[in-house]
């Protein structure tokens, strides 16, 4: 199974940003292959994606509540993908995870992001 781990999240102020970080222990070669996203998990709430990039980095999507603010990338390479969230609110609070779009991979622990007012 591959395995991912999300890094980065913190405990910021409204306005605020940050840069989460996720990392696939996939063959560099395969990786770029797949259709990444980035979701988020509040309490009591279901899973919702928030971002979501092709296979080679050229295509984006965002989620309507995060449009603007939030910017999805990815580094090939590396086998990383990466949000960078800006102009933070109290709504993106959540766990934010990262996975396969297309097909989930095991879902890892996620990245804690509490945003305060």
């Amino acid at each position: 199974q591959v395995q991912l781990v999300e890094s980065g999240g913190n405990l910021v102020q409204a306005g605020g940003s940050l840069r989460l970080s996720c990392a696939a222990s996939v063959s560099v070669g395969i990786f770029s292959f797949f259709d990444m996203g980035w979701y988020r998990q509040a309490p009591g709430k279901q899973r919702e994606l928030v971002a979501r990039i092709t296979a080679s980095g050229g295509g984006t999507d965002y989620a309507d509540s995060v449009k603007g603010r939030f910017t999805i990338s990815r580094d090939n390479a590396k086998n990383m993908v990466y949000l960078q969230m800006n102009s933070l609110k109290p709504e993106d609070t959540g766990v934010y995870y990262c996975n396969n779009f297309r097909r989930s991979w095991n879902w890892g622990q996620g990245t804690q992001v509490t945003v305060s007012s």
